[in-house]
């Protein structure tokens, strides 16, 4: 029988909030269950197993990333736009390690599908990629292009991996810089592309 008080919804924000505390490949329902003083049995009445915890996990941080990323780039285009979603999805990354790290965990795509989360996030991304003109598969590439240096640069920041004593706030407004001009001049795929220099 559930234990009173416990919801789905109760157990996954404390598996988010616990995944911030301690590091998201800390979250088990053993840890679940022991902060809410219940056996780790009470809580298959709501989430099936630890996998279904992830899956729901990741999907709560992309409608929180999404709360967020969404009004932020209302009404922007361009490096407007493109400036508000980066500092966005930093911001977010560094305040809430564990939820972040959720969003990167891979999920079918029956799943992103259904989820209006999911879709959300998705939606922002593509929007502002459309502001620069791109349409499939140029939007495939170009977002993974965007996602990769975002996770990349974010990833390293929060590891302590840039030591030098230039800013590192001055190197993210930069790097966005990097990524309007790249976005800005993309070749389309329907276009050919130079080949590699001979050293490549």
């Amino acid at each position: 029988m559930a234990r009173a008080g416990l919801t789905t919804e109760r157990v996954v924000a404390a598996a988010a909030d616990l995944a911030d505390q301690v590091g998201l490949e800390k979250v088990t329902l053993s840890a679940l269950a022991r902060g809410f003083g219940v056996k780790d049995a009470s809580l298959y009445s709501h989430v099936r197993n630890s996998q279904d915890l992830r899956v729901r996990l990741a999907l709560l941080a992309a409608g929180e990333l999404a709360d967020r990323i969404v009004p932020a780039v209302a009404g922007l285009a361009g490096r407007d736009a493109l400036s508000a979603f980066a500092r966005t999805y930093r911001d977010y990354a560094l305040a809430h390690p564990g939820r972040y790290a959720a969003t990167q965990l891979p999920l079918d795509q029956d799943t992103v599908a259904a989820s209006p989360a999911a879709q959300r996030s998705i939606a922002a991304c593509s929007a502002i990629l459309r502001g620069y003109g791109l349409a499939e598969p140029d939007l495939i590439d170009a977002g993974r292009l965007l996602r990769a240096t975002l996770h990349g640069y974010v990833s390293l920041e929060a590891a302590g991996g840039f030591g030098h004593a230039r800013p590192v706030q001055v190197s993210f407004e930069r790097s966005i810089t990097a990524l309007h001009l790249v976005l800005s001049h993309w070749v389309r795929s329907d276009r050919p592309i130079d080949p590699p220099a001979p050293w490549s």
